[in-house]
């Protein structure tokens, strides 16, 4: 059997590179979002899939009812597969958290916040593990970061340690895992963020820190309002 990861549609939000990791606000997809549906029956068998696994957020709820082609298939809401707490940050342009996180790391929690970037990422894979408690095949609907820092693990290299930021995650695409694979692949990543923890601790180690101006960044959402003062190739995505 299969788990299907993808990124929910696109929302107003997204779109402007606002960050929003409330799931209380009501939030839904916008035009392109439910439009962009339609790539999912080009890549999911959505005629067998068994369980439908989602996050709290209503965009990603939205996106999961409107995948769904079989009604007997199970429903799950799973709070582990939630988008990142930005605390303070919430609603904010993406950059300003961004550039928080580039300050001052991945393992401390944002004012406000109820987890780091690491606890939180290390949340969503035990969400992620836990799909295996559920018949398949299996479509789990999450966000951006989830996806992105599993489309990295795919393309990693041997000698690649977890960066601060990654690369952006396109909605509805999704990483397709087998069984067999995915305690390992779970397993490998909680690895790489104890190590990380580890190195940030210690002072050890000899990765370098990504920065943003190096074009990189924190996949969880997209695009900052036009009045931003950096070029678009600075800006980072999610």
């Amino acid at each position: 059997m299969t788990t299907y990861v993808l990124r929910h549609g696109q929302t107003d939000y997204s779109m402007r590179y606002l960050v929003n990791g409330d799931p209380t606000k009501d939030i839904p997809l916008n035009e392109e979002g439910r439009r962009s549906l339609g790539r999912a029956w080009r890549s999911l068998p959505l005629h067998s899939v068994a369980t439908w696994l989602t996050s709290e957020f209503p965009r990603a709820r939205q996106t999961t009812s409107l995948l769904m082609g079989v009604p007997s298939a199970k429903l799950v809401v799973d709070a582990r597969l939630n988008e990142l707490d930005y605390g303070g940050f919430e609603g904010c342009p993406f950059l300003q958290y961004a550039a928080w996180l580039d300050a001052h790391g991945p393992g401390l929690r944002p004012p406000g916040a109820g987890e780091s970037q690491r606890e939180g990422i290390h949340r969503m894979l035990t969400g992620v593990l836990a799909a295996l408690e559920h018949r398949g095949p299996r479509v789990l609907v999450s966000h951006g970061l989830l996806v992105s820092v599993l489309r990295w693990y795919r393309d990693r290299t041997t000698s690649d340690t977890m960066p601060l930021f990654f690369s952006e995650a396109p909605y509805i695409e999704p990483v397709a895992i087998p069984d067999d694979e995915l305690p390992v692949l779970v397993t490998s990543l909680l690895d790489d963020l104890e190590s990380g923890s580890c190195r940030e601790i210690t002072g050890c180690g000899d990765a370098p820190k990504l920065r943003i101006s190096e074009g990189l960044a924190v996949a969880t959402v997209d695009s900052v309002p036009p009045t931003h003062p950096l070029d678009k190739k600075d800006l980072p995505h999610a």
